[in-house]
């Protein structure tokens, strides 16, 4: 497998949407009250791409997956601080997993946040259940920092989302 990363085409944006909207639902990632809502989120990428950097994993014609790197701020951050990139919505289609796409992605953002000036730090959030993930960023280097994590629907006490840095 030849696996390229690079910024996601507008042709490529419904499909990637419905690539990561599927690979959160077949995880069981969507079950709390205000799914619906992030369903839509994870569906938009014309508004994630018009605010942040969406790049996608392929093989040849073949679309593997997607993430969302914010370089610095503005509206996609959820907990990045000033000098920090954030990681988003990365998401690989089952029938690719195990093939390096989700590693080639996370790679692609560490390489973008060594190149924009300013960025000492990568960070991210991500649900307890996502182990494989887990697995990629502790590979890569990240470390946990609890003392970061997070519940984006405080009325639902469950939601709480952890966090990990990657210092560069």
């Amino acid at each position: 497998m030849d696996i390229v990363t690079r910024q996601a085409t507008p042709g490529e944006y419904d499909a990637l949407g419905e690539l990561t909207a599927r690979a959160y639902l077949q995880d069981g990632l969507l079950d709390f009250g205000e799914s619906a809502e992030y369903l839509g989120e994870l569906k938009d990428v014309a508004k994630r791409a018009a605010a942040a950097d969406v790049l996608v994993a392929t093989d040849g014609d073949t679309l593997l997956g997607g993430v969302t790197f914010v370089p610095s701020g503005g509206p996609m951050a959820d907990i990045a601080a000033p000098g920090e990139a954030e990681i988003r919505m990365l998401a690989v289609a089952h029938d690719a997993r195990g093939r390096g796409a989700g590693d080639a992605l996370v790679r692609a953002c560490i390489n973008r946040a060594r190149t924009t000036e300013g960025c000492a730090r990568i960070v991210l959030s991500t649900q307890r259940a996502m182990h494989s993930a887990h697995r990629i960023y502790e590979r890569l280097g990240f470390v946990r920092t609890p003392e970061r994590d997070w519940n984006p629907i405080p009325h639902l006490a469950d939601i709480t989302l952890l966090t990990y840095e990657l210092t560069l």
